[in-house]
């Protein structure tokens, strides 16, 4: 395989992959900066990249993750959708048009919803997402889409996150609603829970794609 381009990081790369996870970690609403070098919302992500890379060993399974170039979503920009379809198109380029989950969290799960219409995506999973109303969905028809919330979370709104499944389920997307009782925003209530339900999830995701 070439070398990744700029809006794609591969953490670990096969000969020829049939399946790929991508991982976006989260961000903020408006900041045109680059993520910093110690950025804590990548870090959130770390665990799931482990969980993952441990259960597809051996397999097939291209992974790695999105880069942004700026910080936050930034209004019509939408920054992060942008740079998730450059990463789709950029693994198209490396691996082929593999099936491809995307996961992601709060910023993330936004971007990867949007990205979500890529030919090569196949499902996504979105981690206490950030599901404005006003977001499309007829996009999603024919995808596989997955939303964990926990009911603690102050950040994103679970509220809309169940709207926003209603909406894309009505558009033809295949939609499962996985309520974290007592989960924050950060994930970090329950951690072993929403890392394992995760990984599950991807397995499950990665062998209907393939």
């Amino acid at each position: 395989m070439k070398e990744p381009l700029p809006a794609l990081r591969l953490y670990r790369s096969v000969g020829q992959p049939r399946a790929a996870v991508l991982l976006l970690h989260g961000g903020r609403a408006d900041a045109l900066e680059p993520p910093p070098a110690l950025n804590l919302p990548l870090a959130r992500m770390r665990p799931f990249v482990r969980a993952i890379g441990r259960a597809t060993a051996g397999r097939p399974v291209a992974l790695g993750r999105v880069r942004y170039g700026h910080r936050g979503w930034n209004g019509e920009r939408a920054d992060a959708a942008r740079d998730a379809r450059l990463a789709m198109d950029e693994l198209a380029t490396l691996a082929g048009a593999v099936p491809t989950v995307l996961v992601g969290h709060s910023m993330g799960a936004r971007a990867a919803l949007h990205a979500a219409g890529h030919p090569q995506v196949k499902a996504v999973v979105g981690l206490a997402p950030w599901c404005p109303p006003e977001d499309p969905v007829d996009h999603l028809a024919g995808r596989t889409v997955v939303l964990l919330h926990g009911d603690r979370d102050r950040i994103t709104d679970p509220a809309q996150t169940w709207a926003f499944a209603a909406r894309a389920r009505a558009a033809g997307a295949d939609v499962r609603e996985l309520p974290m009782p007592g989960g924050d925003h950060a994930m970090l209530r329950g951690a072993a829970d929403w890392h394992a339900h995760t990984t599950r999830l991807v397995l499950e995701l990665l062998g209907t794609a393939s």
